[in-house]
């Protein structure tokens, strides 16, 4: 069995059973490996920009036996996936601002899955300010503290009706507004709140 730490458990828990996974920065591909191995999800897509990575991560599914199961793919960001191709997405363990650029560049692919799990390590304020303005609804949240700091995490889905709401919205409130709630929801965040939430 693969052995991933608890940050990568914790984002794994938010997948829903009997997906299709595309792993976006998949590095050495435990994520899909560990979720096929708990008979978890249908079959994935492991997914880096870097040749190296992707390499480990053909070596580590070889060496499990799940070849006929993980696909492999040289991708900047979701640049590889076909649209509906995946019935989820994991973009974990990069900066917020990596995160908002993927979501953006591969906004058709991302917006047609049916959930994205994100764990942005940085500028977690500026990535809810982007999901709310961009029609995506949280509807789940976990935080996990290791190797003394904090990992929040979310999963999230697009629906077209909120991002029409948003629209309207952003033009009669002012972007502090939205700061403020974002930076009250991340202070209990930081205090270690390790239950679900939705501030949206």
């Amino acid at each position: 069995m693969v052995k991933i730490s608890d940050r990568l458990k914790t984002a794994a828990s938010l997948i829903r059973e009997g997906a299709v996974l595309a792993d976006v920065g998949t590095d050495h591909g435990y994520v899909p490996i560990y979720l096929l191995e708990q008979k978890k999800i249908k079959s994935a897509i492991a997914m880096d920009i870097n040749k190296g990575p992707l390499e480990r991560a053909r070596e580590h599914i070889h060496l499990y036996g799940m070849d006929a199961y993980i696909q492999t793919r040289l991708s900047d960001g979701v640049a590889a996936l076909e649209k509906g191709e995946a019935d989820s997405i994991l973009v974990a363990g990069m900066g917020g601002g990596l995160v908002m650029h993927i979501l953006e560049e591969g906004k058709d692919i991302c917006q047609a899955a049916g959930e994205l799990i994100l764990q942005p390590q940085s500028e977690l304020c500026s990535v809810r300010e982007y999901l709310a303005e961009n029609g995506y609804v949280t509807e789940a949240e976990r935080m996990v503290f290791e190797d003394g700091k904090y990992y929040p995490m979310m999963r999230v889905h697009y629906q077209a009706e909120k991002n029409e709401d948003a629209d309207k919205a952003i033009k009669s409130r002012k972007k502090a507004d939205i700061r403020s709630n974002v930076y009250t929801a991340d202070i209990c965040l930081w205090k270690k709140i390790r239950y679900c939430i939705n501030i949206w």
